[in-house]
């Protein structure tokens, strides 16, 4: 089965993330879909932005109007410092620009800070739907609901405002596929009459964030859905999800030295009980390769990234998550 190819974020390897031209580009580039993180306004607006907390990714702290709104909180049991989205109106985030997530690493990228705006998930239905135009050929969003339960607490119910969103503008279509790393909130969009596919994230360490408010310490850890009891558990009940998206440490074998000698066997493992599987993210820089695929001291430097891909991809994962869609597009057109 050919994977798809999700530009993460965009093309977020070649411009600042979730920004008009990092979408734009990621289709360009060959991405069959994209991925955009969803948080809220203060007002209900579902804005694109990887976490509600934004000094990272915009100017906001370089705004002395804003400047006040500067605060601590725990999201989702964690302290953080900054500016955050439930702080903010829409018409007050608007004036924001996007800057690099990432600037020591991607240094190029930081070329395109301040020059464009924060995107609304109105607005990414537009891109999309305007690539699709232009490529003759269907193209779709993978969302992802972020920090739900904590939203919740505030008055602001992110599956509500998502089915409100997506019916408003026509989009409650099966180019459309949700993820987030509670569950609560996949079960509350299914209650709300989205149709697209479910996914669950998952990761060899951690509780959902959902579950841990409900149950405390006896919430089921992640790595508990991994086995095969788990996996099949997922796939079953009035609650069944689509599928399960993993980083790639969880995809990649590795022996004893903690070199890689393969792909495991969790794909086929989801596939036994009829889940669909997914793999984040796949990035060429040595900083974020697996040991064995590292080519040099320099953390930014390319390494053997299509080494790795190759074996991710050959593994027979359904999609992959890629800063950079036109080399994951690459590796997975020469396997063919």
């Amino acid at each position: 089965m050919r994977p798809i190819v999700i530009g993460h974020r965009g093309a977020s390897g070649h411009r600042p993330e979730h920004t008009r031209s990092a979408f734009n580009l990621a289709f360009a580039l060959g991405a069959d879909a994209v991925e955009p993180d969803l948080v809220a306004t203060r007002d209900g607006v579902l804005v694109i932005r990887h976490e509600n907390e934004i000094s990272g990714t915009t100017d906001v702290a370089t705004r002395a109007e804003f400047a006040a709104r500067r605060t601590e909180k725990y999201i989702d049991g964690n302290p953080v410092t900054g500016w955050f989205t439930e702080d903010f109106t829409w018409a007050e985030l608007r004036t924001l620009r996007a800057r690099e997530r990432l600037p020591t690493l991607r240094q190029g990228n930081t070329t395109f800070n301040d020059q464009q705006p924060i995107l609304r998930l109105r607005d990414l239905f537009d891109i999309v739907d305007a690539a699709a135009e232009q490529a003759d050929r269907v193209l779709g969003i993978i969302a992802e609901i972020k920090h739900a339960n904590y939203f919740a607490a505030l008055d602001l119910p992110l599956a509500e405002l998502f089915a409100a969103e997506i019916s408003a503008a026509g989009w409650n279509t099966d180019r459309l596929t949700v993820e987030s790393f509670e569950p609560s909130v996949l079960a509350r969009v299914r209650a709300q009459g989205v149709r697209g596919k479910r996914i669950f994230l998952l990761e060899d360490q951690g509780r959902p964030a959902d579950q841990v408010a409900e149950f405390g310490a006896g919430a089921a850890p992640y790595a508990d859905h991994l086995t095969a009891a788990g996996l099949a558990q997922l796939a079953a009940g009035s609650d069944a999800i689509d599928g399960i998206s993993v980083p790639k440490s969880l995809i990649l074998e590795t022996d004893i030295a903690g070199e890689t000698i393969g792909a495991s066997a969790l794909v086929d493992d989801a596939h036994a009980v009829g889940l669909e599987i997914y793999c984040w993210t796949l990035r060429p820089e040595n900083k974020f390769l697996a040991k064995s695929f590292r080519n040099g001291a320099r953390k930014a430097d390319f390494g053997h990234w299509q080494s790795e891909f190759r074996v991710i991809l050959d593994s027979g994962v359904n999609g992959v998550f890629a800063d950079h869609p036109d080399l994951a597009v690459h590796v997975r057109d020469a396997l063919r």
